[in-house]
Parts: C-alpha cells; sequence; structure tokens
C-alpha cells in the first residue's frame, strides 16, 4: 500500500496512535446540532478512518494542500466526491462549501496553527467547534487564565467567542516523524454570545495594543490607541495587559471609545 511523505515545509507530523485519533474525534459534541464536520489536514486519514463511518451524526469533509495526500486520500474514499477539498484551509471560502452550522477537526500543521485559529474566528458565526491538536505550547496558551504567562492575544480572542478547554496531551512518539515537543489537544465551543458588549473591532485594537507591549501599564501600553490625557483613572489602566479579562477589555472598550 503507498503512503504519504510526511514533507517538513507544510509541517506534518501524521498521527499513528488509534487511541489517541480516537479520542480526538469523540472531542466532537454532534448534540450541538452541526450537521458537517471539516477535517483540516488529513494526512493519510487516521482520523478520516473514523469519522467518516459516522454520517449518521454528521458529514465529514476533507480538505488538504499536499497533493500527494489528495491523490491518497482520493484512492481510499472514492466516495468522497466533492467533500474532499484540494485547497488551502486559510483561503476556504466556507460560504461556498457549508451553508449551515459546522465543527473542524484535526491534527493541525505546527507551522501555521495560529493562523488556522485566527480563520476560524473568523468564520465564528459558522463554527460551532473545533477540536484540535496543537504544539502543546500553543494549546495552554489558548486556554490560559488572566494572570499567567500564557495568557495573551489568542487567549482573550478565542475565549471572547469560545469555551476553550484542553483535553489531554500526546508524546512525540505518537507520530511519524516524532515533532520535537509535546502536542496538546483542545476543543473550542462557541458561547451564546453573537456579538460581544463593545464595538469589536476597537476591542480588537485594544488587545492587541495592550499585548504588544505586555510589560507596560495600560495606560503607557494605550497611548496609541487613545491619548493619555483622555485616559480616566479607572484602575485598569495602572495593570498590565495579562491582569485582565475579557469583560475587562469590553469595559475598557467602552470607556474609550466614548472619549476618541
Amino acid at each position: 500500500m503507498s503512503t504519504v511523505r510526511a514533507k517538513k515545509h507544510l509541517g506534518q507530523h501524521f498521527l499513528n496512535d488509534k487511541t489517541a485519533a480516537l479520542r480526538i474525534v469523540d472531542g466532537l459534541q454532534p448534540e450541538l446540532g452541526f450537521q458537517q464536520v471539516l477535517e483540516v489536514g488529513p494526512g493519510m486519514g487516521v482520523l478520516s478512518d473514523i469519522l467518516l463511518p459516522r454520517s449518521d451524526q454528521y458529514q465529514t469533509w476533507l480538505i488538504d494542500v499536499d497533493d500527494e495526500s489528495i491523490d491518497y486520500l482520493g484512492r481510499q474514499y472514492p466516495d468522497l466526491g466533492d467533500r474532499l477539498i484540494h485547497g488551502d484551509f486559510l483561503a476556504l471560502d466556507f460560504q461556498s462549501y457549508f451553508p449551515g452550522k459546522l465543527a473542524i477537526i484535526g491534527n493541525f500543521p505546527y507551522n501555521i496553527s495560529s493562523q488556522i485559529l485566527f480563520k476560524i474566528l473568523d468564520e465564528r458565526d459558522k463554527v460551532v467547534q473545533m477540536v484540535g491538536m496543537f504544539q502543546k505550547e500553543v494549546a495552554e496558551r489558548c486556554v490560559a487564565k488572566p494572570g499567567s504567562k500564557e495568557y495573551g492575544i489568542l487567549s482573550v480572542f478565542l475565549q471572547a467567542y469560545y469555551d476553550v478547554e484542553y483535553l489531554f496531551t500526546v508524546k512525540a512518539g505518537a507520530f511519524t516523524p516524532p515533532p520535537k515537543v509535546l502536542s496538546g489537544v483542545m476543543r473550542m465551543t462557541r458561547n451564546n454570545r453573537e456579538t460581544l458588549d463593545c464595538d469589536e473591532k476597537l476591542f480588537w485594537r485594544v488587545v492587541k495594543a495592550a499585548f504588544n507591549q505586555r510589560r507596560k501599564t495600560l495606560r503607557n501600553a494605550l497611548s496609541a490607541v487613545v491619548p493619555k490625557d483622555r485616559m480616566s483613572d479607572n484602575a485598569l489602566y495602572e495593570l498590565r495587559a495579562e491582569r485582565l479579562t475579557v469583560a475587562d477589555f469590553e469595559n475598557l472598550t467602552n470607556e474609550i471609545i466614548g472619549v476618541l
């Protein structure tokens, strides 16, 4: 049987641990109401083998940018037809393929993990849930709480729109080739907020500016967003970014937009 070569430039590390694969797929919660699941970067189909037979729960789609993987998957799953997408997930037009709500799953390439998460954020009105494998450090950053050094821009943005959980750790030996880092599986489930309680564009600006100078207090870090002479005596300005909750950032955004 032919195989697919893992390509370094695509950040490919193929999962070969079937127990871990089953735990990842079991992390999906179809009771949330999504009808479609998109697997990103299926490689040689270790997750696909478990996903596709569950057609009574959801319809599985696969997307991969790698020609060799697409060729292999097309032979492995000849019934997929249009549900095997040869393309770049980061450039995917969701509306063309997924009219309703969907879930995303994958053993994601570690070299583009942040871009994948921001793409999911862009599509948050459609993506009800994501279960995925990331570098352990990245997964820990996503679930980090205020006050920890891991807490940052990704933590705030993801937790503004999703409930984020760390599920389990996977050792390097579960992959071919083994990565030089541990891997972590996390789940993100869309919360019930359609929009934030503030101007979303300004919220993103405030959070980015705050963490771009995370060693400074917000009174200094946010001076590029709002002049210091327009800042109030709100105690939040005296804190560093890592101390603020999502709600704190929303409150500060509402205060800032009132003086701009």
